[in-house]
């Protein structure tokens, strides 16, 4: 699941089971009103100033989970609006996917250093000796750091020996690989959509649960409800992600009980994604281009386009094993809907895209997963088996761990070709991806 489990998990999960229950029980979907007072009772704030500041950020986190934009605050509108847009079978994301809601933001302090109660003013002062800005002073017997003359160099942290400064960033910021955060006037984050390139982290990182992606719960459901086919594509890194009672054969089972006709992992994709690249690599490198970059992540392919432009041709254009999968099931039974499972917001993207939406209809995260195994009140334990999954290499569920894609080709490389040397580098996570490629 995304995050470390949290009142910020909790209240995710909460949002997501209401809205995949509204979605099953169907008749009257204005009902969507109630949610936030049962999602949020009583007539006390549990975390926040104001008990309807809570509500208010659950209604628009349903809203955002049904996959619909987020309300303005200037403008009376009910949760409710609007919300026929969203019972449909089928529903393509609207940008942005990632959305910040203003009011929930705690506009954290951002990229500065500040003197704790751990200061003793001792007598070497070396955060002052060291500080090549004059910026700190003694005040009230505590060194104080000016932050209209610090330049963030670091050096008077590194120099208290009571380790009493502290680097304060925030955290959306600090996850982001992008530097895409900023602030608005009111020193709200703030996203700048040409720079973000849909990864989610910043999602994961916020403390608050101010940063929230939109979703398919509903769409998916109705697709269920409207008895067609209905096929789940699984991402490997679901081994885990709902409990040790949660089986290969156990998580078919409960598929089968929220309506899906069939589920596949997606490692089968990933086999054949590494295959093509394999023959990709001996044919064109470095015959026709110096290397191959490649990954699994939208995320990434978005980011080396925006920054590194001149490496663009560098890109595998071997297709991902989410696609892959959904084509295979496809060809298979045309008319069915296809709808990928997995641990992140970056798929949503991939599937977003003109030429992937006629492959993969829907994206879900195992998080709303978890919200609809909840809606029907599934327990693991008290299923029967259900079929196994299709056979996948060990290769192919490496996909997830940092260079798991490279390994794998580079194993496939290794037996078409034995006598090619390939030097493998990776990285992990958008930023360090950065550093790799500059």
């Amino acid at each position: 699941m995304r995050g470390v489990p949290s009142l910020i998990t909790d209240t995710r999960k909460k949002v997501f089971t209401e809205v995949a229950r509204l979605a099953y029980e169907g008749e009257d979907y204005t009902r969507i009103g109630e949610l936030p007072y049962k999602i949020v009772p009583g007539d006390q704030a549990v975390h926040r100033t104001s008990i309807f500041l809570e509500r208010a950020i659950v209604g628009e986190r349903i809203r955002l989970a049904m996959g619909l934009p987020l309300q303005p605050v200037h403008e009376h509108m009910l949760i409710s609006d609007n919300v026929e847009d969203s019972a449909v079978a089928e529903k393509y994301y609207e940008p942005p996917l990632i959305n910040i809601i203003p009011y929930a933001c705690n506009a954290c302090p951002t990229k500065q250093y500040k003197v704790t109660e751990h200061c003793q003013n001792c007598l070497a002062q070396s955060c002052k000796k060291v500080c090549p800005k004059n910026a700190i002073s003694t005040i009230n017997g505590r060194s104080y750091i000016d932050p209209q003359k610090c330049i963030r160099c670091g050096k008077c942290e590194a120099a208290c020996p009571y380790n009493a400064i502290v680097f304060l960033e925030r955290p959306c910021q600090k996850a982001c690989g992008m530097d895409a955060i900023g602030m608005d006037e009111h020193g709200r984050a703030e996203i700048d959509y040409d720079k973000c390139v849909s990864c989610g982290m910043c999602l994961v990182e916020c403390p608050f649960g101010a940063i929230v992606d939109k979703g398919q719960i509903f769409q998916v459901i109705q697709a269920i409800k409207n008895k067609g086919k209905v096929i789940a594509i699984v991402a490997p890194a679901f081994v885990g992600q709902f409990g040790p009672a949660a089986t290969p054969e156990k998580l078919a089972s409960a598929m089968e009980v929220l309506g899906f006709d069939r589920t596949v992992e997606v490692a089968i994709g990933a086999d054949m994604c590494t295959i093509d690249e394999a023959e990709d690599f001996i044919r064109k490198v470095p015959a026709e281009q110096p290397f191959m970059a490649t990954s699994c992540c939208p995320s990434w392919a978005v980011m080396v386009k925006k920054l590194f432009p001149e490496y663009a041709g560098c890109i595998s254009m071997a297709l991902t094993p989410m696609v892959y999968t959904a084509r295979l099931m496809k060809k298979e039974y045309p008319d069915c809907k296809v709808v990928f499972i997995g641990p992140c917001a970056a798929k949503k993207l991939e599937a977003s895209r003109r030429r992937i939406r006629s492959d993969v209809d829907f994206v879900l995260t195992f998080e709303e997963l978890q919200g609809m195994f909840e809606a029907k009140d599934i327990r693991f334990s008290e299923l029967p088996d259900g079929k196994p999954f299709s056979d996948a290499t060990a290769g192919g569920r490496g996909f997830a761990v940092g260079g798991g894609v490279a390994e794998a080709v580079k194993d496939v490389i290794a037996r078409m070709d034995p006598d090619r040397e390939v030097k493998m580098v990776f990285a992990d996570g958008l930023r360090e991806c950065r550093k790799m490629m500059t």
